[in-house]
């Protein structure tokens, strides 16, 4: 059983080596994507960073595209739980540019990683499955921020739901061109604020007035 500790009264359990081993695992596979890029990096070349061998690899993971998934599982669960927390303000417009200001600076920290994602989606089931969970997680906390700032709650062309899937996926993509050519990610986050911000139809400080479907 994995060690336990005692901190100010909580309980909380240590990670046990297999899990220790496998973020180093994913950790260096995040770091060849960026030195040497998807197609060059091998289980091979992960287990040789890692001081591991072949065989004891296979114990973690069954390929090269299931450390990739797992790596886009876990930079995307990061991203979930910043867009959550930014939306605690409960204010529609400051929730909306903490929530862009935060995917700015996940695509800033694991650029690699993303753009992967992005690439390999529609060739890795796995990939393509974590990163659509987190399209879909993200729309629906905008979605809800976008009900409050008056949008229809409703599934109508105009209504929260298609206009927030429709932004969410100009915002993966406005970021991922941003991430590969080198244009600056601090403009492309004001542009799409500004986008968010006028689609919405919020500004800060006001009080939104609430329309619902009838």
């Amino acid at each position: 059983m994995p060690e336990t500790r005692t901190t100010r009264g909580r309980r909380r359990v240590s990670p046990t080596k297999g899990d220790q081993r496998e973020r180093e695992i994913l950790d260096a596979a995040e770091k060849q994507l960026e030195t040497i890029g998807f197609d060059a990096m091998t289980i091979e070349t992960i287990a040789k960073a890692v001081g591991i061998t072949r065989g004891a690899f296979y114990f973690y993971f069954a390929s090269k595209n299931a450390v990739l998934a797992a790596l886009v599982e876990r930079t995307v669960a990061m991203l979930r739980a910043d867009i959550e927390a930014a939306d605690a303000s409960g204010e529609p417009a400051l929730a909306l540019r903490r929530s862009i200001d935060q995917t700015r600076d996940m695509w800033r920290d694991h650029g690699n990683v993303m753009r992967a994602a992005v690439e390999l989606t529609p060739t890795v089931a796995a990939v393509g499955e974590s990163w659509h969970s987190a399209v879909t997680a993200i729309r629906d906390i905008t979605r809800a921020i976008a009900e409050r700032a008056g949008l229809p709650d409703d599934d109508g062309p105009t209504g929260a739901h298609a206009v927030t899937t429709a932004l969410v996926w100009m915002t993966e993509r406005a970021f991922y061109q941003a991430s590969k050519t080198g244009i600056s990610l601090d403009d492309t986050a004001v542009t799409l604020t500004h986008l968010w911000l006028n689609a919405v139809g919020v500004v800060p400080g006001r009080v939104p007035t609430v329309r619902r479907r009838r």
